[in-house]
């Protein structure tokens, strides 16, 4: 049960932290609510989907089909919360002072919505598929029943759900014109996470080399199932012994966001 809901809570405390940081970037936006709730449906759909067909999927490319999966799943998102961190960067301006003229900012909210509405639908699709994965895992590697593995999994995601809702709340305290700055910038370290994760599942089904790994190793001071360890994984993409390759994997994405937000920013204000 314990590992159940320790798995559950990781990977719901991934999903519902982008949720809830995409929530609060976008409070000025009518609709966004609606738009959210259609990207977090839409990636519990393609979850479910994926449990139905998980032990094909797994055994595709020679055995490394879900780890090709989650790969595209994660460069999609990359992608998407990029988009949105460029589109925020030159509307963000216009949008905050315009926060109390909602309407206004329906036809410019759309678009960004749109890539969060995918985002939001990859990261619940990615952290739903993997949480399934790793219970059937669970399952055939012991002997737990499936009541306590149900009674873990409820455990972790509303563990996980708290989480993500309170660092939501803490978002919504910040004044709107600096809720863009602190939201881009969470949403930049994100998407560079997850580009690192993106190439640890290449470097594990053997389609990338590790170049040096460990690069560092700090899982003495906090390691990767500690608490503090699984909340920074699931805000930076935090690993204790990460490989050079992530590294360069997740400092390229986050250089070149940065400067494409630099850009989009410079380009607002002229």
């Amino acid at each position: 049960m314990f590992a159940a809901a320790l798995i559950v809570f990781r990977e719901s405390l991934e999903a519902a932290l982008i949720i809830g940081i995409v929530a609060a970037a976008t409070r000025p936006v009518t609709g966004r609510s609606l738009w959210i709730a259609l990207g977090s449906a839409l990636g519990v759909a393609g979850a479910i989907g994926v449990a139905a067909v998980a032990q094909s999927i797994s055994q595709l490319a020679h055995g490394n089909g879900q780890e090709l999966f989650t790969a595209v799943v994660l460069a999609l998102a990359v992608v998407m919360l990029a988009w949105h961190n460029v589109w925020m960067a030159s509307h963000g301006r216009q949008m905050a002072t315009e926060a109390r003229e909602l309407g206004r900012s329906v036809v410019r909210g759309d678009m960004a919505l749109t890539a969060i509405v995918t985002a939001i639908a990859l990261t619940v699709l990615r952290e739903g598929s993997e949480t399934v994965l790793f219970l059937m895992g669970i399952a055939s590697s012991t002997e737990a029943s499936r009541a306590s593995l149900a009674i873990g999994s409820l455990l972790g995601f509303a563990a996980g759900g708290a989480a993500g809702f309170l660092i939501y709340a803490g978002l919504l305290r910040i004044p709107v014109s600096r809720l863009f700055v602190v939201t881009a910038w969470l949403i930049l370290l994100l998407a560079a996470g997850m580009a690192g994760q993106c190439a640890r599942v290449l470097i594990q089904a053997d389609l990338l080399p590790a170049l040096a790994s460990p690069l560092w190793d700090t899982s003495a001071l906090m390691p990767d199932d500690s608490a503090l360890g699984t909340l920074l994984r699931a805000l930076f993409g935090y690993e204790a012994q990460p490989s050079a390759t992530q590294v360069l994997f997740y400092l390229t994405a986050l250089v070149l966001i940065f400067l494409a937000m630099r850009r989009a920013r410079s380009h607002s204000t002229t």
